[in-house]
């Protein structure tokens, strides 16, 4: 596919660290244009191929999740939909998974810290996390979003806007709608991600600066009041649903369901495929997908972890 050259490129250090109208545009498009991010990684480049857990104490989290723009899209007006159509994601050549103390859906199971950097070697389709354990690689943005109704607002939940929606079916070659709030939009995007898993049950994915390219187009014939969009196939879709190992969590809260559901897959992984529990929950984390199964029949829900079988040597 041959991708438009960009109306311009937005520079890493052109970021900032809160989703707040009152942030001025450091570039402005008309609707249809190409725009290319160069994004650093969720630390704010703190965080290096060549750090060590011990340098997770030192990581100022008043400076992660920043995100690189915004971008004015010209003629964009409330009540108007941005149509992003994710063009091209560019890794770097290695990527970062860490359990935080603190962070995370099992936080208070895996206190302590843990970082663990993978290389991505440029134009393969997978990358060794641990030993005889290799993921396929789908990079996408953690971050999407537009200036919110209303701010400052933190860059780590998400919200309608759009956001930290770590999302991993947003990779090249879908198409994301976001509602607009304010005049021109004021897209911004970061955090980029080698691959995950559905859920980010830890926090991190593989972690890695990202250069994306999107076209922005506005839509004045569309209407959403959140984030929509249509996924591309899945590059990887025989190995994600061909034969996957599951764990059920049940139970009448979907949180405690869903922990439950990660901690049985820790359990099977650490049972069958001998790793130590902390390698386990940083795999769940960027391979492993966490879905609702079951919503209807109350009390008692379903959270259902998969684990594609097909990573494993």
């Amino acid at each position: 596919m041959t991708i438009d050259a960009p109306s311009i490129h937005v520079r890493r250090d052109q970021n900032h660290l809160a989703w707040d109208p009152a942030i001025e545009p450091v570039a402005s498009v008309a609707s249809g244009d190409v725009v290319e991010f160069d994004c650093l990684d969720a630390s704010n480049g703190e965080l290096t191929a060549e750090s060590t857990t011990e340098s997770l104490a030192t990581l100022n989290f008043d400076r992660v999740d920043q995100v690189t723009g915004p971008v004015e899209v010209q003629g964009a007006e409330p009540g108007d939909t941005l149509q992003v159509d994710l063009l091209e994601f560019e890794h770097a050549d290695w990527g970062w998974t860490a359990n935080i103390s603190g962070f995370g859906l099992l936080a208070d199971e895996f206190p302590d810290g843990f970082y663990k950097v993978t290389r991505l070697t440029p134009g393969t389709q997978r990358a060794e996390f641990w030993p005889g354990i290799s993921l396929p690689l789908a990079p996408f943005c953690g971050e999407i979003g537009v200036a919110p109704a209303q701010g400052p607002l933190s860059t780590i939940p998400p919200d309608v806007h759009g956001g930290n929606m770590d999302t991993r079916h947003l990779v090249a070659g879908s198409t994301l709608f976001l509602p607009v709030f304010h005049p021109g939009a004021r897209i911004s995007m970061g955090d980029g991600h080698a691959t995950q898993g559905d859920g980010e049950v830890c926090g991190t994915a593989i972690e890695t600066p990202m250069r994306v390219r999107v076209r922005l187009t506005v839509r004045k014939d569309v209407h959403v009041t959140g984030p929509e969009f249509i996924a591309a196939p899945d590059p990887h879709a025989e190995l994600r649903n061909g034969s996957r190992y599951a764990t059920d969590g049940i139970g009448p809260d979907l949180m405690a369901a869903a922990r439950d559901a990660v901690k049985r897959m820790i359990d099977w992984l650490v049972r069958e495929h001998g790793l130590e529990p902390i390698q386990a929950y940083l795999l769940c984390s960027t391979a492993v997908d966490l879905r609702i199964s079951e919503i209807v029949d109350q009390p008692n829900f379903i959270v259902t972890a998969y684990c594609p079988l097909g990573i494993f040597a």
